[in-house]
């Protein structure tokens, strides 16, 4: 069974940056990095493949967002510059492997007012 442990999140400013790391997202599985909102759906952000030979952004991330992995610590990353306050929100990790998903319980971005 994999357990996915997020960490990064936290209180921003506006173009601020946080980087975001997923623990437990071993190299036998496609990760990608979804959020949600506050009374909204939850979205794809980014998304790697096992090798890193592949990435998926979400339009909204395209330029902002880096996602990446390390094999190693069983960890993957997503780096996030020149936030927005549309940003906010619940970061979520999903490791997908065939049929099989796993999530994992979530990171808070909060924007400082």
């Amino acid at each position: 069974q994999v357990q996915l442990v997020e960490s990064g999140g936290g209180l921003v400013q506006p173009g601020g940056s946080l980087l975001l790391s997923c623990e437990g997202a071993r190299g036998i599985f496609n990760v990608g990095w979804h959020r949600q909102a506050p009374g909204k759906q939850r979205e794809l952000v980014a998304a790697i493949t096992i090798g890193s030979t592949n990435f998926n952004y979400a339009n909204f991330a395209k330029g902002r967002f880096t996602i990446s992995r390390d094999n190693a610590k069983n960890t993957v990353y997503l780096q996030m510059n020149n936030l927005k306050p549309a940003d906010t929100g619940t970061y979520y990790c999903n490791a997908v492997r065939g049929a099989g998903s796993c999530w994992g319980q979530g990171t808070q971005v909060t924007f400082a007012s």
